[in-house]
């Protein structure tokens, strides 16, 4: 079948959040034809390129959610084709289209403004919301881009009267003219996909399923293919927007007013998101409570671990070698989030019980503002609680607390990070999916973890959790697993079989390959006008089987007759790029796979 996945600030970035789960999806599943779809956040994440796509993405399309500073749309490449396609080319609507995009903008606008017990969004289909939200999306593919309209003085004196209004929230009410001007030019970016040049026939609506990679904006699309033209929609979310969202407000350079209507926007985002999806699959139980908060429908949602490649941290799982008896490891990037001051507090009191205990914090600060500040005020701490200690009178003294970061001679992997300690610990005040925690548990290591986010999910059982900014309750379970290294080892075998059960990819491409085959036989089928008689039955023979192939079935296939691949020369159409689409062409397989599966076919 073919796959329109959707993704947001990842696949097929270099530079993204999703970039690795999507890739091995796609990877696994080769038996699919995948069309990828991709929304980019800023100008360095484009200029870092592409990841190396396999044979089978038959094409992709990207479009970027961000604007330069200065808000003008320079470049003649394919950024400056997809800066313009995103803003509709400056289009200017005439009297009767603009008395339409007031009366959709008006009713999106009360939506947003209304408190919840007002009354006026029903929870059973999105009222208001979805009747301006779906109206500017016609609007939109009728008559071109939102982007001048929503920048618009009409834009902001609606936002203004809506604020008003009677039902409105008591923070909205207290908006100023300087917040409606900031709350429109946020409402501008975030409603950006609905003027995409995607949503036509041979784009979206050729599509089989649409796979959104994530809710929020990547889900959009996929909200417009199935409005369109009826394609079923699936949702996979690792982590929430909306929660995300939240935590991100108290930074956003907004004020509250602008902030409530940012959220409650979310709110009815998701919520629709929700209501239209399919099948929804969050990758942990905590996802699927706040999905569950958000409107979410229980019987429509599927829990699908993100797979995760175990291969790697084989050899370090299988050796009898426990690692350092008295080092505890901690692996990830360095950010406030992680509570690493925590954990420094909490070694302070491993070191007083245990004097010989060492710990090794391997990580780089994460990316933005405040991950290298962070981390050299770690280092400030480090040093005036533990200085350098020295074995004699002419010995170099030596930290018991080490920063170092993954890829030198000593460690050069991830592997080999883990393997230097008996004990891994998480000290993070929040946390989604603990990655670094799962990776762990494939290395056969011991856990102690505090109780935040999907951990007590992932370890069910195999390590020891402690509340989140508890430095003696962390310290306590340190000092009792480097007490006892039977329990360790018991600990570390049940980690590594329970990830091996659950964590790995076959399992997630597994899950993915049955939910893909389950919404497709549930979908109804889409015939063209040709392919159907006057009584909409179809027509014998008006689809040629050859058409199942994913190459020019007319053209000699090397993989079946031996004949060697049509080159430019020779009047083949080359490989290239056509009004911001980079086409490819697939490489050649029998009928039977294209439709079973290489594990099925007899090519």
């Amino acid at each position: 079948m073919r796959i329109g996945l959707l993704t947001d600030g990842g696949y097929p970035y270099a530079a993204g959040e999703s970039g690795p789960w999507c890739d091995r999806l796609v990877r696994g599943l080769p038996q699919h034809e995948f069309d990828l779809f991709a929304l980019s956040r800023s100008a360095h994440q484009e200029d870092q390129g592409w990841v190396r796509l396999p044979h089978h993405v038959s094409r992709v399309r990207t479009a970027p959610l961000w604007i330069p500073e200065d808000g003008t749309l320079r470049g003649s490449g394919e950024r400056g084709l997809l800066a313009r396609l995103v803003t509709g080319g400056g289009v200017s609507y005439g009297r009767r289209d603009r008395r339409r995009f007031a009366g959709h903008l008006r009713a999106l606008a009360t939506a947003i403004s209304a408190t919840e017990d007002a009354g006026t969004e029903p929870a059973t289909d999105g009222g208001l919301f979805t009747e301006g939200f779906y109206g500017l999306a016609e609007l939109a593919r009728e008559r071109g881009g939102l982007h001048l309209a929503l920048r618009s003085e009409t834009t902001v004196r609606i936002l203004e009267a809506a604020s008003r209004a009677r039902g409105a929230g008591r923070t909205v009410q207290s908006a100023t003219v300087v917040d409606h001007l900031a709350f429109a030019a946020e409402l501008e970016r975030v409603l950006r996909p609905l003027s995409l040049d995607w949503y036509a026939p041979e784009s979206l609506g050729a599509v089989d399923l649409c796979h959104a990679a994530s809710g929020g904006a990547a889900a959009i699309p996929g909200l417009l293919a199935k409005r369109f033209f009826g394609v079923p929609l699936l949702v996979t979310e690792h982590g929430v927007p909306l929660r995300a969202h939240h935590l991100a407000a108290p930074q956003a350079p907004f004020g509250a007013p602008v902030r409530a209507l940012l959220a409650h926007f979310h709110g009815l985002l998701a919520a629709e998101v929700y209501r239209q999806a399919a099948v929804i699959t969050p990758g942990n139980t905590h996802v699927r409570r706040w999905q569950q908060r958000c409107g979410a429908d229980p019987a429509k949602q599927r829990t699908v671990y993100p797979g995760m490649a175990a291969g790697r941290f084989a050899t370090v799982g299988e050796d009898d070698d426990a690692g350092g008896p008295d080092t505890l490891v901690w692996v990830g990037r360095i950010e406030p989030a992680k509570d690493l001051i925590a954990l420094l507090h909490a070694f302070a009191e491993v070191r007083r019980a245990e004097p010989g205990a060492r710990l090794r914090i391997f990580g780089a600060p994460a990316d933005g503002d405040e991950g290298a500040p962070y981390l050299a005020h770690c280092r400030a701490l480090a040093a005036q609680l533990f200085p350098d200690e020295a074995t004699g009178a002419h010995t170099e003294g030596v930290s018991p607390v080490t920063f170092e970061e993954i890829g030198g001679p000593e460690v050069p992997g991830l592997a080999q990070a883990y393997a230097a300690g008996g004990v891994t610990v998480l000290s993070s005040v929040v946390e989604g999916f603990p990655i670094s925690l799962v990776e762990s548990m494939f290395c056969g290591r011991a856990t102690v973890s505090t109780d935040v986010g999907a951990v007590v999910e992932v370890i069910g059982g195999t390590g020891l959790v402690v509340p989140p900014r508890n430095p003696r309750a962390l310290a306590d379970a340190c000092i009792a697993l480097l007490r006892d290294p039977e329990r360790r080892a018991r600990l570390g075998a049940a980690a590594r079989a329970r990830a091996l059960e659950l964590f790995t990819v076959e399992q997630n491409l597994a899950a993915f390959r049955g939910i893909y085959l389950e919404l497709i036989s549930h979908a109804p089928v889409r015939r063209e006008a040709d392919t159907v008689d006057a009584d909409g039955e179809p027509l014998l023979f008006a689809t040629p089987a050859e058409s199942r192939l994913l190459g020019h079935w007319t053209q000699p296939q090397p993989s079946m007759t031996g004949a060697r691949v049509p080159s430019p020369a020779d009047g083949a159409e080359p490989e290239g790029e056509c009004g911001g689409e980079t086409a490819r062409r697939a490489e050649p397989v029998c009928v039977r796979a294209a439709v079973c599966g290489p594990e099925d076919g007899d090519a």
